[in-house]
């Protein structure tokens, strides 16, 4: 009773906003496109969706059927390219998914010899999932994700592959600068910039701030590295980043990292796979590659 096109007509619907747009995609006329869900609708009993004016909006069955689509078609879509490849004699593609906004400049280490070694083999990087990176690693939308956080569930596996310090960055002629470490209530009275993560996965306010019941004068996101350091250095604000980070601008801005709290905040970053691609010759290359690329000042919580 339920097709497949059936939930590709109300994938592309939903991103298109229109019958005669997910018509044209699918290269369906609009009346044979109509025609396919309202026998689907006759079958099911119910709407799925309700007309209003000249736009639509999924009904309860409409908006379960969505959830569907999104979660089958790209494990279909990724069996298909796959097959393909066997077929074809390829390698295939690596798409990696990033929960991690500091490590990109990192993951370009990474990159550089796994082209050089897989020239066959074509990687794509991916931040925004629909249902977040792991949502995003069961849902066959990525192949492998770099998180620092992850959550260890059946059918996923995760490799550690370095150690680092989350720690606080600010500038040389800062207050904080000739501390040894700082409490949380010190950052009460400072402009706290960080990526546009929320704040439940920030560790600053995980494991420095929120335990301690601070929250800091202001809190400013910035997507950019570079952009954010310079803020820093201008005295506009502190930046919580990993010391490996903070130690490449030590030489480009008057900037100094200072340890969050007298032990520290150790995290690890980890590469997440599914169970059943442990044995896919390029992933395992990968996952070999960045377990060699440590990036410097890596050891543990030495200041």
């Amino acid at each position: 009773m339920l097709e497949r096109i059936h939930l590709t007509i109300i994938r592309e619907t939903d991103l298109l906003g229109s019958l005669t747009a997910a018509a044209k995609k699918l290269c369906l006329t609009q009346s044979a496109l109509s025609h396919t869900m309202r026998k689907l609708e006759q079958n099911l009993g119910t709407e799925i969706w309700l007309r209003e004016g000249r736009s639509l909006r999924l009904t309860q069955t409409g908006i379960y059927l969505l959830e569907v689509a999104n979660r089958l078609l790209p494990q279909l879509e990724n069996a298909e390219l796959k097959l393909r490849q066997y077929t074809q004699g390829e390698r295939g593609a690596l798409r990696v998914g990033m929960e991690c906004h500091p490590c990109y400049q990192w993951l370009l280490k990474v990159v550089s010899p796994f082209l050089a070694q897989w020239p066959d083999v074509d990687i794509d990087v991916k931040q925004k999932f629909q249902f977040g990176g792991m949502g995003a690693l069961y849902g066959y939308e990525i192949d492998l994700l770099v998180t620092p956080d992850p959550l260890f569930k059946a059918g996923l596996s995760f490799e550690p592959v370095f150690d680092y310090e989350q720690v606080l960055v600010v500038p040389r002629n800062h207050r904080f600068a000739s501390m040894s470490f700082i409490r949380p209530i010190d950052l009460q009275d400072e402009v706290l910039i960080t990526y546009p993560v929320d704040i439940d996965r920030l560790d600053i306010y995980t494991q420095f701030l929120a335990p301690a019941g601070v929250t800091p004068l202001r809190h400013k996101t910035i997507e950019t590295t570079d952009i954010m350091l310079q803020m820093v250095a201008s005295g506009r604000g502190v930046a919580a980043l990993p010391r490996w980070l903070a130690n490449e601008y030590l030489t480009k801005l008057d900037i100094t990292p200072v340890r969050l709290g007298a032990n520290g905040i150790a995290k690890q970053i980890y590469l997440g796979i599914r169970d059943s691609d442990r044995d896919v010759e390029y992933l395992r290359a990968f996952v070999a590659l960045a377990k060699q690329q440590q990036p410097h000042a890596t050891g543990g919580l030495t200041p």
